[in-house]
């Protein structure tokens, strides 16, 4: 493989893939990316130009997506409309971006027979009790429980058809929560970081209680690639770094971080239909392909993600005031 299209690449976990392939790889690097509001060309502005070149466009868009394929040896599909709350408020562009984008992209590999990777999350099985002694597997039944999660599991459908119909050579990866740069400050972890800086108290949905699966980005990255390089076509294989940290515990660890006291922190309104607790069992990737995370210790993946937000003000502040006017609207 010597070029790869990467869709969603100015985005949190697209640009930081892109970003390891610029120095794990020699390969070169096309990113189509619609930039919206979540994605940025700041986020791939201090990269090689002759390795990565920024393609702005729409996944739906079938002209370009052919003729961009058609050029790749590899399609790696990071692109989705993926905030939940959105999900809840405006669900037709989620189920344009990650239904009919997904669709037609698998109709331009199937065309010119390129190797495609699809990106999904582990939302697409629903939620778990905190005291289940289980996790999710590749073979845990698809229970998605909002807009956001419903698509994306329609998308995982898709790819999996596609192979089984068309032999479209593809795999599939469920992955957990992710954090670490270049994340838009909408998101849990970003919001409260961007919200301490500020001299505010950090937010928590309800009481807190609900459990997230974290992995650094950096990791997602890695497994990605690994799954395209050696990965079985037509697997799905979960990413996971045994990150589960409840939601007030990471507020408390962000306090920490910032000396302040660990409990001070504002509940608010919890969100419609918030699931539980995500967690990933993600044995075969590392059994059958020898994955394993680099950023195993949470706590000091979120202090070297605070230092980052702390020396990129200039790329969050722009967009921190709309976002946090949009949460009040909310009342969150």
């Amino acid at each position: 493989m010597t070029h790869v299209l990467v869709t969603g690449g100015a985005g949190f976990i697209g640009c930081n893939f892109v970003r390891h392939l610029v120095r794990e790889t020699d390969v070169r690097v096309t990113v189509l990316d619609k930039l919206t509001y979540a994605s940025s060309e700041a986020s791939l502005a201090d990269l090689p130009a002759d390795r990565v070149r920024l393609v702005v466009g729409d996944i739906v868009d079938e002209g370009l997506v052919d003729g961009l394929v058609a050029t790749a040896d590899v399609v790696v599909h990071f692109a989705a409309e993926s905030h939940n709350d959105n999900s809840l408020t405006g669900p037709r562009i989620f189920v344009q971006t990650n239904i009919v984008g997904t669709f037609t992209l698998l109709e331009a590999v199937r065309r010119h027979d390129v190797r495609f990777h699809h990106v999904s999350t582990d939302e697409v099985y629903g939620d778990l009790e905190l005291d289940d002694p289980d996790r999710f597997t590749e073979h845990t039944a698809y229970n998605p429980s909002s807009p956001y999660s419903a698509s994306k599991a329609a998308s995982d459908h898709l790819v999996r058809a596609w192979v089984r119909s068309f032999k479209v050579r593809a795999t599939i990866s469920n992955c957990s929560n992710n954090y670490g740069p270049w994340q838009h400050v909408e998101k849990f972890i970003p919001r409260q970081i961007t919200e301490l800086i500020e001299g505010r108290a950090p937010r928590v949905y309800g009481a807190g209680a609900n459990v997230r699966d974290w992995i650094h980005a950096d990791d997602h990255s890695s497994a990605v690639w690994r799954i395209i390089t050696a990965g079985r076509i037509g697997e799905t294989y979960l990413i996971g770094a045994d990150g589960e940290q409840s939601n007030l515990e990471v507020v408390r660890h962000l306090n920490v971080l910032f000396d302040r006291d660990p409990d001070d922190f504002v509940q608010v309104a919890d969100r419609a239909g918030h699931d539980l607790r995500y967690a990933i069992n993600s044995t075969r990737l590392r059994s059958e392909l020898g994955w394993r995370p680099r950023h195993e210790n949470f706590h000091d993946g979120l202090a070297r993600t605070v230092t980052w937000y702390r020396e990129h003000e200039d790329w969050w502040r722009p967009v921190k005031a709309a976002t946090e006017a949009t949460y009040a609207q909310k009342g969150h």
